[in-house]
Parts: C-alpha cells; sequence; structure tokens
C-alpha cells in the first residue's frame, strides 16, 4: 500500500497593490518617452544652458559681478512660467487620451478605476517633480561654481520646496480634470482658464495669502536666506489641501462615470 501523500498546493499570495503598481511603472516610462515630455526638458536645459553663458560672459568680459541668487531665481521662475503650459499638456491627457480603449485594455483585466487613477496621478507627479528637482539642483549647482555665490542652503531648499508645491498641485488637477473631460483639447483649455484664473484671483488677496505671482518675485530674497517661514508653512499646506481635494473629486466623478 503506498503510504506517500501529496504535498499541499502552495497557498496563493494575492498581491493587491500589483496592478497599481504595473500601471504606475508603465505610464511612468510612457511618460519619460512621450516628445512633450523630451521638448520640456530639452527647452528648459537649452535656455538655462544658454542664459547661464551670457551672464558668465558678461561677467568676465564686462567685469559685472552676477550675484548667483539673481540668476538662478530667474531661471527657476521660467521653467515655472514657461513649463506650466507642457506640464498641463503632459499630465492633462493622461487618462482622457486612453478613453477609448479604457474598458477593454485596463479596467477589463484585475484592475480598480481607483488604483487607475492613483497609478496615473502618482506617475506624473513623480515625472514632473522629479525633472523639476534634477533640473533646479543643476541651476543651483551652476549659481554656485560660475557666479558669485550668495546663495543660502536653507535658502536653495526652501525656494525648490516652493515651487515643487505649486508644480504638485498643477499636475494634480490636470489629472483630475482628464478623468472627468472626454477630450485632452477641452481638459488643456479647461486648465488653462481654472489654473491662471486662481492664480489672478490671488493677487487681488491680501499679501498675507500665499500667490503664486508674489513668491516667485520673492525668489532671490529667499535663496538668500530671507524668506517668511509661516508663508511657507501656508504655501505648503494650501498646496497639499488643494492637490487632496482635487484629486479626490476627480477619482470619485472617475469611479461612477461611463468609460
Amino acid at each position: 500500500m503506498d503510504n506517500s501523500t501529496s504535498a499541499p498546493a502552495a497557498a496563493t499570495r494575492i498581491r493587491r497593490f500589483l496592478p497599481y503598481w504595473a500601471v504606475l511603472r508603465a505610464d511612468l516610462r510612457q511618460t519619460l518617452r512621450s516628445w512633450v515630455y523630451l521638448v520640456w526638458v530639452f527647452v528648459s536645459v537649452l535656455g538655462a544652458a544658454g542664459y547661464l553663458l551670457f551672464r558668465v560672459g558678461v561677467q568676465h568680459e564686462a567685469g559685472m559681478i552676477q550675484p548667483a541668487s539673481r540668476l538662478v531665481s530667474d531661471l527657476l521662475r521660467w521653467c515655472v512660467l514657461g513649463g506650466v503650459t507642457l506640464i498641463i499638456a503632459l499630465a492633462g491627457g493622461s487618462i482622457s487620451a486612453e478613453r477609448g480603449t479604457l474598458a477593454d485594455s485596463v479596467l477589463s483585466r484585475g484592475i480598480s478605476r481607483y488604483q487607475y487613477f492613483f497609478a496615473k496621478w502618482h506617475a506624473r507627479l513623480a515625472a514632473v517633480l522629479g525633472t523639476f528637482l534634477v533640473m533646479g539642483l543643476i541651476a543651483l549647482a551652476g549659481g554656485y561654481i560660475f557666479l558669485q555665490a550668495d546663495l543660502s542652503l536653507r535658502g536653495s531648499l526652501v525656494a525648490l520646496t516652493t515651487i515643487i508645491a505649486i508644480l504638485a498641485v498643477v499636475t494634480t488637477c490636470s489629472v483630475a480634470v482628464s478623468a472627468i473631460v472626454n477630450s485632452t483639447m477641452l481638459g488643456v483649455t479647461v486648465l488653462w482658464i481654472l489654473l491662471y484664473g486662481v492664480g489672478f484671483a490671488l493677487i487681488l488677496l491680501p499679501t498675507r495669502y500665499p500667490a503664486p505671482d508674489r513668491l516667485l518675485k520673492c525668489l532671490p530674497l529667499t535663496l538668500q536666506g530671507q524668506f517668511d517661514f509661516q508663508m511657507l508653512l501656508r504655501l505648503i499646506s494650501c498646496s497639499a489641501i488643494g492637490s487632496a481635494v482635487a484629486a479626490l473629486f476627480g477619482v470619485a466623478y472617475f469611479a461612477r462615470r461611463d468609460i
């Protein structure tokens, strides 16, 4: 008589976040290879390098001392003002651009709409904020190396944090609107009106409110270490709350709408 017993079947381990990670990695690779992202990086790097070489040439030829805080603040401000449109185009089509094949290619393969939305959102945040952080650190290093180093390490970190908070709100609103509308072009238009309208309205408020325009104008002083810490906390708090509200509204609407 055969006394051997069959080995128990190995328990199947369910990885609930595996679809989320799969979509996040795929979307991050797709974003980093898209022409909008490459154009944003190429234009930013080319413009920063050209401006830096121009300022260094003026300093060596004419003997005009160029403070690093002024140079870096100009580079960061132009990166924000010139890159917002490309960031809106980059994140504004994250979900709406896949509207035609979304149900068949993604949502019918074991991933919830919540995981899909958050994966798209986090992938675009990682691409935008990570890229800006790298470019910002390169701009700071250029200011330290080639120009008069009046930069403060604490002020430099605060300046980068300020702009990252602004870009996080822009990216989150872009993904949220992309989950609501059917057309990428319509989403980009709505985002333009919404973001620039809110930015203009904040300028009209008293100075104790954190308006993006006022914060960008104060970048030279911030880079030198002269900043209002309470204003910075209000900016980060408002940015976090605005991003959370936009994300929750976008995912709630996306979870209940027809694809």
